[in-house]
């Protein structure tokens, strides 16, 4: 309950709150207009530079925050990058969120992420009140229709590790098909001989080139087509569905198993141990892809492709500098090597990675 005095019964006198300082009081102190402090404050080169020391200084001394929304104004760019995505439950796309927040506020970049779906309703509007520099597509299922929307926002898109074939807009992207083709050529020399691929969603491009990859590579190798068991998503619970159908095939059950993520790499690993018994990998090779910080983990030891996640920011931040520096070109396709992280889930020739 609060007094006549302004202090709440037991706790006190209640502080008044600060009032926010605004360019015109910064201007008032410094004893110069408020489109100097504008310039001063923006770095703008016709300035002199002792007057926009002063500025800068008074600013400091006073606690003066620029706000991020009227400095767009006046900049016409709203410093905010939007990280769309509708789905985030697979742990790499976290990690990756943090690390490139971090990156874009080294460039004084902020990022919102924007997240959707059937019962949230459509990101475009969200979008359009928001009106961001860049657009960074992750985890999200993206069909040319909803693409042909967003490139009517006149907002630059980055594809992080999906593309649709067709649609104008950068691409930074683990080489996904490179990636399963590898894990086919080393579970073929170590000898495995029937194989299969649990699959995750089915209309993600990074699902289609990892098993492109593995089917194409198995081909080369003179192996017998392996099994493709759908997974329907990249979840736990696909993967652990799609061991069990896979066990109960009997004899004709395969000797390594290729998964569409981690995810569904750990979901197929508890399904084989708990369901049949299985020991892995004397029973049964495990392979995932991305290499989440979670696959290291000695209860998991997952042998797993590694994309190269910070080599992908790096050409995404690379490309909004381009962006936010008003260079216009061709949009740009980047296709990055994986690389394969042997542990102890599968049965290879080399000795584990460190």
């Amino acid at each position: 309950m609060e007094t006549a005095e302004g202090s709440i019964a037991g706790k006190g006198p209640v502080k008044p709150r600060r009032r926010r300082v605004t360019v015109k009081d910064v201007a008032r102190e410094a004893g110069v207009s408020i489109a100097t402090v504008s310039r001063a404050l923006s770095d703008d080169p016709t300035i002199a530079r002792d007057t926009r020391e002063r500025v800068l200084g008074k600013a400091k001394e006073m606690g003066y925050a620029p706000n991020l929304f009227a400095r767009g104004l006046i900049t016409k760019k709203s410093g905010i990058v939007a990280l769309l995505a509708n789905n985030i439950t697979n742990p790499f796309y976290p990690e990756v969120t943090v690390k490139l927040t971090r990156r874009l506020q080294e460039l004084d970049l902020h990022t919102m992420l924007i997240s959707w779906d059937a019962t949230t309703g459509p990101a475009l509007p969200a979008m359009r009140q928001i009106d961001p520099d860049v657009v960074v597509v992750l985890a999200a299922t993206m069909t040319p229709d909803f693409m042909a929307e967003l490139r009517e926002t006149q907002t630059p898109i980055i594809l992080f590790n999906r593309y649709i074939p067709g649609t104008e807009a950068s691409v930074v992207c683990c080489d996904n098909e490179a990636g399963g083709r590898l894990v086919a050529e080393r579970l073929a020399a170590a000898g495995h001989r029937r194989l299969a691929f649990i699959a995750g969603l089915e209309t993600a491009s990074t699902n289609s080139d990892r098993m492109a990859g593995f089917l194409g590579g198995c081909a080369d190798c003179g192996l017998p087509e392996p099994i493709v068991q759908a997974g329907g998503d990249f979840s736990y619970e696909a993967g652990y569905r799609g061991m069990a159908d896979l066990m109960a095939r009997g004899p004709q059950k395969p000797e390594a198993v290729f998964c569409g993520n981690d995810i569904i790499a750990i979901g197929a690993m508890d399904a084989a141990r708990r369901e049949f018994g299985l020991e892995i990998p004397k029973d049964v090779s495990v392979i995932g892809f991305d290499d989440i910080a979670l696959a290291a983990w000695p209860s998991h030891d997952l042998t797993t492709v590694r994309q190269p996640m910070n080599a992908m920011i790096d050409q995404v931040i690379d490309e909004i500098t381009r962006l936010q520096a008003g260079i216009v070109a061709t949009p740009k396709r980047r296709f990055l090597p994986g690389r394969l992280m042997v542990r102890g889930s599968a049965r290879l020739l080399e000795a584990r990675t460190q």
